[in-house]
């Protein structure tokens, strides 16, 4: 890093952390204490105010009323950002769409060297759009956000992917994104269980006066992704012939819970497609397997199996 480039990264740590001492300040920078201190005077020089407090709960901090640039970015975070963006939304590569507009903002506000950079980047990459992520309303998901922040029960208006539409009082736990589609997980009301809701399928969201308390030991990943398997229309049971530790590794959480059942490798858990749950993730098991139940799962598997068999015929 440069001079100013640490300088400015200086800036970055003390308005993060305020209180950051000089051996915290040394290390972070990869410098030495009286390296990180002649930094702080860099700062002083330049009109920015950094105050020193000595003791045992000292160290450095801005001034108060110190006016600072909103942002600050560094050249490797500034690409960072910019890849990240077009990696969760590939349409941002194109200045009219929503979060590519806000993107192209961002760019602008850059240093010239470094917004000139994120822009090349942006021009010359290519973006392919992924055909199973689903893009959230970002007014919904901010409603949601709110709501589980604040712990307030709200209605929310739900479509099912068959176009069933209905109204479901629930305390929204929190939202969670897994691979590229976001969630609400929740209690519903309706059905006094936990349930998992696609956020983009949701048409309507509000708030009620009524509050709750969220489980104490919630864990949202684990919870939501052990939901995404049970509670569905069509119940699912899969024999494994193999040991459990053959299996599991095949196994993702929204096919159900993999469990020992009289020395059997079993697996249990409900679906809402099962034509899909048959050709796209019992298909790619390489281990023999039975379906027990249940009989829509069986026909979508038999379905699968002729249509392979006829590839070869």
């Amino acid at each position: 890093m440069s001079p100013t480039a640490r300088a400015l990264r200086t800036l970055e740590i003390l308005q993060a952390r305020p209180g950051t001492t000089a051996a915290q300040l040394a290390e972070q920078l990869g410098v030495t204490e009286r390296a990180a201190r002649r930094y702080v005077g860099i700062l002083r020089e330049a009109g920015v105010p950094v105050e020193a407090v000595r003791g045992p709960y000292g160290g450095y901090r801005l001034g108060r009323g110190t006016r600072l640039p909103p942002v600050v970015f560094t050249e490797e975070q500034a690409l960072g950002l910019v890849m990240a963006v077009l990696d969760g939304q590939p349409a941002a590569i194109d200045a009219d769409d929503l979060v590519g507009a806000a993107l192209s903002k961002v760019i602008r506000a850059l240093p010239e060297g470094i917004g000139r950079q994120a822009a090349a980047l942006r021009a010359n990459a290519s973006a392919a759009p992924d055909r199973k992520a689903a893009r959230a309303d970002p007014a919904t998901t901010s409603s949601l956000v709110a709501a589980c922040a604040e712990h307030r029960r709200v209605v929310v208006t739900y479509r099912s992917e068959g176009g069933e539409q209905w109204d479901a009082e629930v305390d929204p736990w929190a939202v969670v994104v897994r691979f590229g589609r976001w969630y609400l997980l929740c209690h519903s009301h309706r059905a006094d269980a936990i349930r998992t809701y696609r956020i983009d399928r949701i048409r309507a969201v509000r708030t009620t006066p009524h509050s709750f308390t969220p489980p104490g030991d919630l864990d949202p990943v684990a919870a939501l992704e052990q939901n995404l398997g049970a509670g569905w229309r069509y119940p699912t049971r899969v024999v494994f012939h193999a040991p459990p530790e053959r299996v599991a590794p095949w196994i993702r959480p929204p096919m159900g819970r993999l469990s020992l059942e009289d020395d059997r490798c079993v697996l249990v858990g409900a679906t809402s497609n099962p034509r899909m749950y048959a050709a796209e993730w019992l298909a790619a098991i390489p281990i023999p397997f039975t379906v027990e139940e249940g009989p829509e799962l069986r026909e979508a598997v038999a379905e699968v199996a002729a249509r392979f068999a006829a590839a070869i015929s």
